[in-house]
């Protein structure tokens, strides 16, 4: 017996094997070849469209379909469809571009710029956005406020008409003579003395001597507009971008802006003596500025710290202000027309008296003035002053003795002792006798009467001379008095 056995299957000729047919499998393998090599290349499947997005143009500017859409000189797609746009005279050209092309960002902005120098052909220059701005989707459109379209040379020469060439003429003519005709004696008087007989071309040539440091400041002003973030002059781009968008279709409005435009510049034209005027005071102002601007940028630190300074007690502000809400709650009541509105309405005349009374005290407010610097200068200085009276100096102020007098009559006045309230006085004396007379004595009559010690003299002696009175001389203008120089007369 056979280890192998076909069984009863009975044995074919190789003669008599039929199977595929050697063509056809050749056939069969080339095709798949083809669809291999296919998707290797193109990676993508057959009969599919790409990533496709509309743009808005004011023209087509005669692109055709197939043009290609190219970022930054490489093709990377074409224009598959050209259509208008439904009310406008705006064209829309759809596009489709590689994977290679994405993403496409929506502040994309694209133009239609001719492929050769003489113009022909054109193609489309995209530029995608910047990375931070959102992505357009499959089948998003782009506005018109971010495409452009080439001038062509026939607009260029359309423009250019016998009248504009004509004026171009005058403006070139008349240019070439502001810029070197001689000054005139009344121009040189406007100018100032650096720029006095010389021409236009003359002045602008010396100008350039400032255009080192000009060009510096202008490099550094160009700086600080791209801000404290790389995105900020992007942001400011954008903005720009989206208020040029909504300008379009505001043609009326804008045209009635240039026209009120051209108004106000004939205005300011015809006071160019008066404008002249002012741009020359333009540099000490800006100068000044200058120096105050300086001054504010020192003061800034020290703003700085302050604010710094005063965050921790902005957060006290809620409690204080939690505080502060009764008392206003009382306060509204306190303040009504039953409380203190009412009060001050009755106080309302009162009021235009208190107003009557310092109307008239503009009067009094000098004179109490003088009165109190004759208060300082005079009085109080002559109260100061010792009095020389001999033996009986106190070497006091006299100021003090008079008040040493007043608490001789106050204890004189007293009436608390055993005598009574009656005013006692001892008839007595010395043996020297004294006779008083003349001054003020009643009728001229002398009084007599006895000391206890020899009468040596009068101080100060009597005078029955009155002195002036100066009724505009000022208190606090006059010297002060020297005591002693005071006369001593004879014992009376």
């Amino acid at each position: 017996m056979a280890i192998f056995s076909r069984g009863d299957k009975p044995r074919t000729l190789r003669k008599d094997r039929t199977g595929f047919n050697p063509v056809t499998v050749a056939i069969v393998s080339i095709v798949v070849i083809l669809v291999l090599v296919f998707f290797g290349y193109t990676k993508d499947w057959p009969f599919s469209r790409g990533y496709q997005f509309n743009a808005v143009f004011t023209s087509s500017n005669v692109i055709r379909t197939d043009s290609p859409v190219r970022i930054a000189g490489v093709n990377v797609g074409k224009v598959v469809k050209v259509s208008g746009q439904e009310g406008t005279d705006n064209a829309v050209l759809t596009m489709e571009v590689d994977k290679s092309a994405l993403p496409i960002h929506r502040d994309a902005t694209l133009k239609i710029r001719p492929r050769i120098f003489l113009e022909g052909n054109f193609f489309v220059d995209l530029k995608p956005g910047t990375p931070s701005a959102p992505t357009i989707e499959d089948g998003d459109t782009i506005p018109v406020s971010q495409t452009a379209i080439p001038v062509q040379l026939n607009e260029v020469l359309t423009s250019l008409q016998q009248d504009s060439r004509s004026d171009l003429q005058v403006l070139l003519v008349e240019l070439g003579g502001a810029l070197s005709d001689e000054p005139t004696a009344a121009e040189n008087a406007d100018q100032p003395p650096m720029n006095q007989d010389k021409t236009a071309a003359q002045a602008l040539n010396e100008s350039l001597i400032y255009g080192e440091d000009a060009l510096k400041n202008s490099a550094l002003v160009n700086q600080a507009l791209q801000g404290a973030d790389g995105d900020n002059l992007t942001g400011v781009v954008r903005g720009l971008a989206a208020t040029t968008g909504k300008l379009t279709g505001s043609e009326p409005q804008l045209a009635s802006l240039v026209e009120n435009f051209n108004t106000t510049m004939g205005a300011l034209a015809a006071e160019q003596s008066s404008l002249r005027s002012a741009i020359r005071y333009l540099g000490p102002t800006v100068r000044n500025a200058y120096s105050s601007l300086g001054a504010t940028n020192a003061a800034l630190p020290n703003v700085r710290a302050f604010a710094l300074a005063s965050v921790p007690g902005l957060g006290e502000i809620p409690a204080t202000l939690d505080a502060v809400t009764p008392f206003l709650d009382q306060a509204g009541p306190l303040l009504s027309s039953s409380e203190l509105g009412g009060l001050a309405a009755n106080l309302q005349p009162t009021t235009a008296n208190l107003a009557e009374l310092s109307g008239a005290s503009l009067n009094l407010l000098p004179q109490t003035g003088n009165f109190a610097q004759c208060t300082t200068n005079y009085l109080v200085p002559a109260g100061n002053v010792p009095l020389d009276d001999g033996a009986f100096s106190t070497g006091k102020p006299n100021f003090h003795e008079f008040w040493y007098s007043l608490a001789g009559f106050t204890g004189e006045s007293q009436t608390f002792d055993g005598n009574g309230q009656v005013v006692r006085a001892q008839a007595g004396g010395g043996p020297y006798p004294v006779k008083l007379s003349g001054g003020n004595l009643d009728a001229g009559q002398p009084l007599y009467g006895n000391s206890l010690g020899q009468p040596l003299g009068t101080r100060p002696a009597w005078d029955p001379k009155v002195p002036t009175y100066q009724t505009k001389a000022l208190c606090k203008d006059q010297a002060i008095p020297n005591f002693a120089a005071t006369k001593t007369g004879p014992a009376d």
